[in-house]
């Protein structure tokens, strides 16, 4: 190390100008530190931002990589297990009311529909047994339930059962049959219909909408609804919350119209 000296100055002059040169580099060296302890715990919480960001990316991408389970063919159409245990499926459009009825209704089941317009046809599957009257209730308040009635806040419908071979696609003359729709001929059975639903989750994982009597017997976990001023996209966050389950899985059981969660 090299220390120049000044000619003019004394010895105690040049001694005092470089012990006051070195206490200024020990301040800045001592600063110098302390701008690194505070960069080095900046860039330890970046680090920690960044873990988290990227553990929250894998979580998403891992959660899309599940691919989703398979849908039991009931899963197409509206249906409910009734409380006697009889399988109950409905359209959910024109195209599905046609495969309902044409494909899925066979001898000995029951169909019902409501008499106002914009309603499903629900088919309560016998398979080979007669159709206990609690299922003919719960199937006639499922066919008026997700039918238009519900988003005109009509709080009971009239509807109605018949067997599958009074049901046709020739119309009376001097009429049109749009898809979707069938003529009825022959004795309909009525049933006064009130509107009230349940969503609740099966024992095997399935989130099945449909009377309340049918869901408190299938459904450990059940959430009650009712005609209401909550958008259905709402209402089914605060479902799907309560259940444990997806909201798209909710929507798929939910009326056309606006609910009321009633717990």
């Amino acid at each position: 190390m090299r220390i120049t000296l000044s000619s003019s100055k004394s010895v105690q002059d040049n001694a005092n100008h470089f012990f006051e040169k070195a206490k200024k580099m020990k301040k800045k060296i001592e600063g110098a530190r302390a701008s690194i302890g505070r960069l080095k715990l900046e860039l330890g919480k970046v680090e920690s931002k960044r873990e988290q960001i990227l553990q929250e990316y894998r979580q998403r991408q891992a959660k899309r990589a599940v691919p989703r389970r398979q849908l039991h063919w009931f899963e197409k159409f509206r249906w409910f297990r009734s409380s006697d245990g009889v399988l109950c499926i409905g359209g959910r459009d024109a195209t599905s009311n046609e495969v309902v009825v044409k494909k899925h209704s066979l001898k000995g089941d029951l169909v019902f529909h409501t008499e106002a317009p914009g309603s499903p046809f629900f088919v309560a599957k016998a398979e080979g047994k007669l159709v206990p009257e609690q299922t003919r209730l719960e199937a006639a308040q499922a066919a008026a339930s997700y039918s238009k009635a519900w988003k005109m806040g009509i709080s009971a419908v009239e509807a109605y059962y018949v067997d599958p071979d009074q049901l046709s696609k020739t119309p009376n003359t001097g009429e049109y049959l749009s898809k979707g729709a069938f003529v009825v001929r022959g004795k309909r059975n009525h049933i006064k219909a009130e509107l009230a639903l349940s969503v609740g989750v099966t024992e095997d994982g399935l989130v099945m909408g449909g009377p309340r009597e049918a869901v408190r017997k299938h459904c450990a976990k059940r959430v009650d609804i009712t005609l209401g001023d909550d958008k259905p996209s709402d209402a089914a966050k605060k479902m799907a919350k309560i259940l444990g389950v997806e909201v798209d899985d909710v929507l798929r059981v939910l009326p056309s119209g606006n609910i009321k969660v009633l717990q």
